[in-house]
Formats: structure tokens, sequence, C-alpha cells
């Protein structure tokens, strides 16, 4: 068992960009603090930041795509579950035009992720209804 590690990092949960000191040990993260020196947080953290970290290193995760076969959900590849998205959302969109579709995009992601799921909507889809959770 070594000593615990400091690593500075900045915070995924929204486009705040705050400022976070994680505590490592064991290459395992066991404490989260608001980083002092950074400008945008100056050491305050909101409760997502500083306590939801457990699901970093949690076995729930899932590691592959899964389908929904014969009403059970099975492992797949990246390939396939790609596919299988595509031929659906070009179908819908065929069926129940554009404005048929929607997404959501989520404040646990990155800025460049967001981002590029609206330009998705927009030029790929050719819809403008998207939404997030971004506003709490």
């Amino acid at each position: 068992m070594g000593e615990a590690n400091l690593v500075k990092t900045i915070c995924g949960y929204c486009g705040t960009g705050c400022g976070l000191v994680l505590e490592v040990k064991d290459n395992r993260i066991i404490k989260i603090r608001g980083d002092k020196e950074a400008p945008v947080n100056k050491g305050q953290t909101c409760v997502k930041g500083a306590f939801a970290y457990e699901y970093v290193h949690s076995n729930k995760r899932l590691f592959h795509p899964l389908i929904r076969k014969a009403g059970q959900l099975v492992e797949t590849t990246w390939d396939e579950a790609y596919q299988f998205i595509a031929d659906k959302l070009s179908s819908i969109r065929d069926t129940w035009g554009q404005s048929s579709i929607s997404m959501f995009a989520c404040a646990r992601t990155t800025n460049e992720s967001n981002y590029i799921t609206q330009k998705f909507m927009r030029t790929v889809i050719g819809s403008n209804n998207i939404d997030g959770c971004n506003r709490t």
C-alpha cells in the first residue's frame, strides 16, 4: 500500500471547467477536492464534482456494446452496433421526417462531445431537436 498521489485535473461533469485535485492510491481515486489555485472555482466544488467518482471503478460499467436480440441484450462488435444505430436512425428519419428525431446531450460529458452531438443532429439528421440537463 503506497501513499496517495495528488493529481490535478478538470471536472468533466459540466462545461464550467472547475479544477480538481484527485487523491489516488493504488491506482484508485479515494478522494476529490477542489483546486484552490483554479481560477474558475477557487477550491469549491459542487456535489457531483466532489463525490460522484465511484463510478470510475464500478464493476457495473459496460465494456462492450449491447444490442437487444430476441428480447435479450447481447454483446456485439462496435461495427455491428454502429450499423444498427445508423440503420434505425435512417429508417425513422425516412419514415417520419427529420423532426421526428431528438437527442439529449449530457452534462457529464465533455464540451467537445456535446458540440459534436449538436453538429450531428443539425447536419446529419437535419433536426434542431436537441436538449440537455445543463440547466440544473
